[in-house]
């Protein structure tokens, strides 16, 4: 049941749609004049404005002026005199949907109406479809704060509704496949399958027939023909993480597939086209691997249209601060828990080099959610090594967000560490007396 505004000012045509349409199984309001259908468009949510275009206060484009003016716009449909055509196709330049002579069989109307709602509930059916998608790949690794990372994101945004081969680089663990299907939603082609293959865990005997499919009986154990990932994935994305693992054979095959856009499973006698964008990833160096003579060079071109270069935690530490609380918020919510993390073991997170990046924050935070004895998840609910404090080179610059209190205690504590604890140098390097040393370590918990 949809809800119909109609809006004409003859009461008597008026009154008879909107009988018919309530027969129909709709809701119909009636508006007499452009003053009518404007309050009226204020006042509910229509699905649709049925509005003759010619009447004593404007004429139907103000209506449509106005119900276009909504946040959830209406579709509209303009009755029109022959004479009115003209009106009635410059209406169409300004966003009505369709315009019907008056005179015309009805049921002509009818049909116009049921395709013009039809249409409408599913455009919205797509866009709920979208908003899910986007809530749902609105991942750890898109949470970013730094400007390393806001770097990355303005180019993913720019890439994303063109077709460009994308490659990512980054070392393993820094969300490498995160960023593809952040590409892929925000594409054409988030309605369609975003399939991802990781070349470096399959065998390479298997490899080929994963990728470009296989006929019945093309090998023994071929008892039914496959698709392959190509064919999978048409219309969408195709991810091809850790490509540089790819063996030499396969990137050959790999190779003619990309420049012809034909695949040809294992056995067959004839190619099939394909529509799918490739996004490949690699945590190594492929110039490397080039002059090893481990990659071909004319494939990794093909590849590396758009290169977007992923940092290590590491050098993204901006980005501890908000990725750790969204972890929490995930793990805690699957254990019907409420947590929050201490000055103290954020101050942890932040000083640990995190050589295993995102991915191994988020197993850290996952293991101090099941383990944490209070609402309060302390160091010592931590993996050890990460607990202890562990860092490599000098200590870094403290984020942005930190607060206050959160700086002065993460200070002390580098200083004492500078100091190997020695209480009367750190007090000294800190421009305040060990009285006031002590008192600040019990305020903020920290052993002495």
């Amino acid at each position: 049941m949809a809800h119909l505004l109609v809006v004409d000012d003859e009461p008597s045509a008026r009154t008879t749609l909107a009988l018919l349409l309530r027969r129909r199984g709709h809701r119909v309001a009636e508006a007499e004049d452009v003053a009518g259908a404007t309050k009226r468009l204020s006042e509910e949510v229509f699905d649709l404005v049925v509005t003759d275009l010619r009447m004593p206060d404007g004429d139907g484009l103000d209506v449509l002026q106005a119900a276009r003016a909504q946040a959830d716009a209406p579709e509209v449909i303009l009755l029109t005199a022959y004479a009115e055509w003209k009106s009635a196709k410059e209406a169409i330049r300004l966003g009505a949907l369709d315009y019907f002579e008056k005179g015309q069989e009805p049921d002509e109307l009818y049909h116009r109406i049921d395709k013009a709602l039809a249409g409408r509930a599913l455009r919205r059916e797509n866009e709920n479809l979208r908003a899910q998608l986007r809530e749902r790949y609105a991942l750890p690794g898109v949470v970013a704060q730094s400007s390393a990372m806001q770097t990355v994101l303005d180019l993913v945004a720019r890439v994303a509704p063109t077709d460009a081969t994308v490659l990512i680089q980054g070392e393993s663990g820094t969300g490498k496949e995160v960023i593809a299907k952040a590409v892929h939603h925000a594409s054409a082609r988030a309605a369609r399958p975003f399939v991802a293959v990781n070349c470096g865990a399959v065998p390479e005997t298997l490899l080929e027939s994963e990728l470009f499919g296989y006929v019945r009986g093309a090998f023994t154990g071929a008892a039914a023909s496959k698709l392959g990932l190509f064919e999978e994935a048409d219309g969408g994305t195709l991810f091809l993480d850790e490509i540089a693992e790819m063996p030499a054979v396969l990137q050959v095959k790999l190779l003619r597939a990309l420049q012809s856009g034909e695949v040809r499973r294992l056995g067959a006698t004839q190619a099939a086209t394909f529509d799918v964008r490739v996004i490949a990833a690699t945590n190594g160096d492929l110039a490397t691997r080039i002059s090893e003579g481990n990659f071909r060079e004319d494939l990794f071109y093909r590849l590396n249209v758009i290169h977007v270069a992923l940092p290590p935690l590491r050098e993204r530490r901006e980005d501890i601060p908000a990725l750790a609380e969204h972890f929490l918020g995930r793990s805690a919510a699957k254990l019907g828990r409420t947590l929050r993390l201490s000055p103290a073991a954020l101050e942890r997170l932040f000083r640990y080099p995190w050589p295993g990046n995102v991915r191994e924050l988020e197993n850290a935070i996952e293991r101090a959610t099941i383990l944490a004895r209070t609402e309060v998840i302390e160091p010592d609910d931590l993996p050890p090594h990460v607990s202890a404090g562990l860092q490599l080179g000098p200590s870094p610059a403290l984020p942005l967000q930190i607060t206050l209190a959160e700086a002065e205690r993460a200070h002390i504590l580098q200083t004492l560490e500078r100091f190997g604890r020695n209480h009367s140098g750190a007090a000294d390097a800190l421009g305040i007396g060990r009285t006031t040393l002590w008192r600040k370590l019990r305020e903020y918990g920290i052993e002495r």
